[in-house]
């Protein structure tokens, strides 16, 4: 996958200490992705998700064109599509069920 800011990616329960390797940065992307020290690249790709968290029914070919635009290829967008909708997926079912998180996740809280 194509520079996916993993760490920005909705999700409200999700640890991303691991994926960037960097646990203070991970803190700071959690609760504002906006003002960290990523690349116009890459905010563009934390918008675009967002977007497709809280409002994908107007989601469009522009959306996808603002990507096109700032570099990212047609693989790596299905590939970001993918993760963000898993993301959603799994944190609504999550949610909904009143899962626990498992004994690992938990050390880290």
């Amino acid at each position: 996958m194509a520079s996916l800011p993993v760490a920005c990616l909705p999700s409200g329960r999700a640890d991303r200490r691991d994926e960037v390797n960097d646990p203070e940065f991970a803190k700071h992307l959690k609760h504002d992705w906006r003002t960290a020290e990523l690349s116009d690249k890459d905010k563009t790709l934390c918008k675009w998700a967002v977007k497709l968290t809280i409002t994908s029914g107007k989601m469009g070919m522009v959306d996808i064109d603002s990507l096109k635009d700032a570099g990212f290829s047609e693989p790596a967008i299905s590939d970001a599509a993918q993760v963000v909708g898993y993301f959603n997926y799994i944190n609504r079912i999550v949610e909904e069920l009143g899962v626990d998180l498992e004994p690992e996740m938990k050390q880290k809280a």
